[in-house]
């Protein structure tokens, strides 16, 4: 909010401004305003309206009688010749601003060659910009010149190779340092910039993956860097890094630990939380801190904690594109968690200060929407926001030949910039998947133009988390004695139909529907089960696990698993874990030792979807005409699907009871965790908390 000092001025348009006096602050009164730039020049006011405000402030409402020159440093004098600087404000988000400033070149940040560096920055509203390079044991300051559209530029013509580098920006009265927003070459906790270029980097080659045909064909698999290797004695020599991530040697084979054991699991897509620079881990001392990395610092740079030596800005780039190139080797796509909806700190983030108040969500009276809890929303509409968004996204790709996105808090960010990326991104690679939490979250977007569930038919390419899906099979996440259909509610067992035919009600493609029962946030599907099933024991457990994981892999739409959850992965019952160390997070390979067969059999799950179309169909026409459910006593439910290549049968059983299913011939049975069935039967026999899946077509050895 304003009015935090006794005498604030700000500029909400090119003929508004307005002034919030403190009574105690000569009660509040004064006849005459004027404005005074840095060369002298007056500029008349004349006051629109007065009125008293509940606080203790007075509020005038001033108009210009002159022109205002924008990036000019003004100065509002009272009648008793108390000032104060005049603050850029909801004067940026006008589309007179817009379409005065908009930047249409692709040369902001640096471009470099051995003969010169060209720095370029866009701040239509700052007075000064001065380059700050330590090139060496020298410091050397090159004050920028103001260019069109708003941007600063200057060259220094000498090789600046591996200089460090910041700027700094003169706004609303204020000097403030920053890091360069376009570069993707940091100094540790981004403290600087490094000049370097793409071309000199070591990237590995691009590894030839045909194009995803339909997001159904994906099976996604969501990890932490820092977790899959984190426990103790898994035999990796970079445990908690990039390097580490996709390290294999005898020890790891062995031990089946690491990027071994993911390869083991036959999924398609590996989704790794955010990678991108965030501010909750020193990276100098990452093992004092941990942090899932939801607070982004520099949109288009990496991690340091996350490299072998995060002092070296081109060792985390490089790393990364080796992880991605070995993953495209083992035949893993990588897909990685974007976060655009906020920023760890909106006063230190660099775009904020050259440009304040424009990239988040801002009303005229100067509040910040804070539909992400975070209390500094992204406004992804403004012109130069967007294309910032967009071209951070193609960057991505360009460099590291990443395969999908997955949008933190999409709901947050407007339908049309999820169509961009979407056209950019699937243009430069054919199958990329665009995905996101489309919860309907309450910020100052106009509710329809959010990138939420409600406006999915908005968005053709953009799939959705199912929480409908996650609720109906697991219970409520808020209330952990609530049951889903999978741990014992069986009123459900119809929404439970609904869900598994993709949630053709809610969506209009297959592709669009993300099915999980459990990600980072929020309890494990075990933590849960603990309170919502209390008094099971671990057999039964273990069975409703697997029950679970079955529904996902299962079901038409998109499956996603969280790391672990293929074992009964525990969170010590925490709910939040993003900050609480190693100990709550890691992948703990004992545990997966433990409940092996849980693993052997959400592997044979993963298996079979892979292999049969019928799990897989791609219109919402299908999922209708194509599945059909049925019940046993309105407990036990029945799904048959099937495809022009294949037909199966599927049983899912969450009571205690034993039940008998006939067929009017054989068929071939490929799951069975309750194992109660021959090879090939029409009398199918259904084991308390079991999962039977049966080939129908197939009905001879």
């Amino acid at each position: 909010m304003r009015m935090k000092e006794a005498y604030e001025a700000y500029l909400d348009d090119y003929n508004c401004l307005n002034v919030y006096i403190s009574k105690n602050f000569f009660e509040g009164k004064s006849r005459i305003f004027h404005l005074k730039d840095t060369h002298d020049r007056i500029i008349p006011l004349t006051i629109q309206s007065r009125s008293d405000l509940y606080n203790g402030y007075t509020h005038y409402q001033l108009s210009l009688n002159g022109a205002l020159q924008m990036g000019e440093e003004y100065t509002l004098y009272d009648e008793h010749c108390q000032t104060t600087v005049v603050r850029y404000s909801h004067i940026v988000k006008t589309e007179r601003f817009n379409e005065q400033y908009n930047y249409e070149g692709d040369d902001l940040g640096l471009t470099y060659s051995k003969e010169q560096s060209i720095f370029k920055l866009w701040s239509p509203i700052a007075l000064q910009i001065v380059l700050c390079l330590k090139n060496g044991g020298e410091a050397e300051t090159y004050p920028m010149h103001r260019e069109e559209k708003g941007v600063f530029s200057v060259t220094v013509h000498k090789d600046l190779l591996k200089a460090r580098y910041t700027f700094m920006v003169r706004v609303n009265g204020k000097w403030n340092e920053i890091v360069d927003p376009y570069t993707s070459f940091s100094g540790p906790n981004a403290e600087y910039s490094v000049v370097y270029d793409k071309s000199l980097l070591h990237l590995p080659p691009r590894v030839p993956m045909a194009p995803l045909a339909d997001n159904v064909d994906a099976i996604i698999y969501e990890a932490s860097v820092r977790d899959m290797t984190s426990a103790n004695d898994i035999g990796v020599e970079n445990p908690k890094k990039f390097k580490g991530f996709t390290e294999e040697n005898e020890n790891t084979r062995a031990k089946n630990t690491g990027f071994s054991y993911l390869r083991s699991l036959g999924v398609t897509h590996v989704q790794l939380l955010p990678v991108c620079d965030f501010g909750s881990v020193d990276e100098v001392y990452p093992n004092i801190f941990y942090n899932w990395g939801y607070d982004p610092v520099q949109f288009r740079c990496l991690e340091g904690s996350y490299s072998t030596d995060p002092r070296n800005a081109v060792a985390r780039i490089e790393e990364f594109a080796q992880l991605v190139h070995n993953c495209h080797k083992a035949g893993l796509r990588v897909n990685l968690d974007i976060v655009f909806n906020h920023v760890y700190k909106k006063e230190e983030f660099s775009l904020e200060k050259l440009v304040p108040n424009y990239y988040f969500l801002m009303n005229r009276e100067g509040e910040f929407s804070n539909g992400s809890f975070c209390g500094n929303d992204i406004d992804s509409q403004p012109p130069m926001a967007r294309k910032y968004l967009v071209e951070t996204c193609r960057r991505l790709i360009e460099w590291f030949d990443v395969d999908g996105f997955r949008f933190d808090l999409m709901g947050i960010l407007d339908i049309h910039l999820m169509n961009e990326i979407t056209q950019v991104c699937r243009k430069m690679k054919p199958g990329f998947m665009i995905y996101g939490e489309g919860w309907n979250m309450p910020s100052f977007v106009p509710e329809n133009l959010r990138a939420s569930q409600i406006n999915q038919a908005e968005m053709p390419f953009v799939g959705h988390f199912s929480d409908s899906f996650r609720e109906t099979v697991r219970g409520s996440n808020a209330d952990l004695n609530q049951q889903g259909y999978s741990n014992g509610n069986f009123d459900l067992i119809y929404s439970m139909m609904d869900r598994m035919s993709a949630s053709g009600n809610a969506f209009n493609a297959p592709g669009k529907v993300i099915n999980y029962v459990e990600c980072h946030d929020n309890h494990t599907l075990w933590d849960k089960n603990r309170v919502a099933c209390h008094g099971e024991g671990r057999d039964v457990r273990e069975k409703r696990q697997v029950l679970a994981n079955a529904m996902v892999l299962l079901s038409q739409g998109v499956p996603f698993l969280h790391a672990g959850q293929e074992f009964g992965r525990t969170k010590q019952n925490l709910g939040n874990t993003y900050n609480r160390s190693d100990n709550y997070n890691s992948i703990n390979y004992i545990r997966r030792d433990h409940h092996i067969s849980i693993v052997t059999d959400t592997i044979k799950l993963i298996s079979i979807r892979r292999k049969y179309s019928c799990f897989r169909l791609r219109t919402v026409e299908e999922t209708r005409d194509q599945t059909s459910f049925q019940t046993i006593e309105n407990r036990v439910l029945v799904y048959i699907c099937e495809s022009k290549e294949d037909k199966c049968i599927s049983f899912f059983n969450p009571s205690n009871g034993y039940y008998t299913y006939n067929l009017d011939h054989d068929v071939q049975v490929i799951f069975d965790n309750g194992s109660s069935n021959t090879h090939l039967t029409r009398n199918i026999q259904i084991a308390p908390y079991s999962v039977i899946v049966c080939d129908m077509m197939k009905q001879s050895a």
